[in-house]
């Protein structure tokens, strides 16, 4: 009870520690976002709408690849920055951009594949309309993503908080140190081990609570889009 006591103190204080881990985490996992949402969005509404030989094996590839174990990402991340690696010349291990990296590696497959079930659904609706309109290629892209702009945002929210929640491969390309690489869910492992659980209850507290936030938010979105399909 004393550390869970003191655990809120440092909450409610505004701890530096706390929210230097905090501020870090935020900021790698929205960069990663931003980054993975920009590739994958148009990925998986060219995959719904575009047919071609062998889409049904990338399809595949793609739902196969959103249960990859995040240690295998870290791990090739990790070969891809090593010193040995193909870019271990730019020095971007155990550097906030590797995290960065890893976590778009781990949940673009996420994103492209959730899109791609949204959109392929609102394909089968307005296929012909958008054929006889004669909306094609990249317009036709355009169209989808604006139409389901509603429903991809859970998508996108999915993608946020497994990003956030991360730690198998942040923790292989970041190494948790401090004042540089350590982000909550490291943190949390690192000062559990060592036996401070004021710090590392703190911290699971604000990772619960950002994990309610989200939540709330997919269920406020896809209420909200269910109000405007029957309004």
């Amino acid at each position: 009870m004393n550390a869970l006591a003191e655990a809120f103190r440092l909450i409610i204080t505004l701890d530096a520690d706390l929210f230097e881990i905090l501020w870090l985490s935020i900021r790698v996992s929205l960069i990663a976002l931003a980054i993975a949402a920009v590739i994958s969005l148009p990925l998986g509404t060219w995959l719904a709408i575009t047919r071609f030989p062998g889409r049904k094996f990338c399809i595949l590839l793609l739902n196969a690849l959103m249960g990859m174990p995040p240690v295998v990402v870290g791990l090739l991340v990790y070969l891809l920055l090593s010193r040995s690696g193909p870019l271990g010349w730019m020095g971007l291990l155990y550097t906030p951009t590797a995290m960065i990296i890893a976590q778009v590696v781990l949940i673009t497959p996420i994103i492209a594949a959730l899109s791609n079930q949204v959109i392929e659904n609102l394909y089968q609706e307005y296929r012909d309309t958008f054929y006889s309109m004669g909306i094609t290629g990249r317009r036709a892209i355009v169209a989808y993503l604006v139409d389901a702009r509603y429903a991809l945002t859970t998508c996108i929210l999915a993608g946020f908080g497994r990003a956030i929640a991360e730690v198998g491969a942040v923790i292989i390309v970041g190494g948790n140190i401090d004042h540089l690489t350590r982000v909550m869910t490291t943190a949390i492992a690192l000062e559990t081990s060592k036996g401070n659980l004021t710090l590392a209850l703190a911290l699971g507290t604000v990772l619960l609570a950002l994990s309610l936030l989200i939540n709330s938010l997919v269920i406020g979105v896809r209420e909200h889009a269910a109000k405007r399909q029957y309004a």
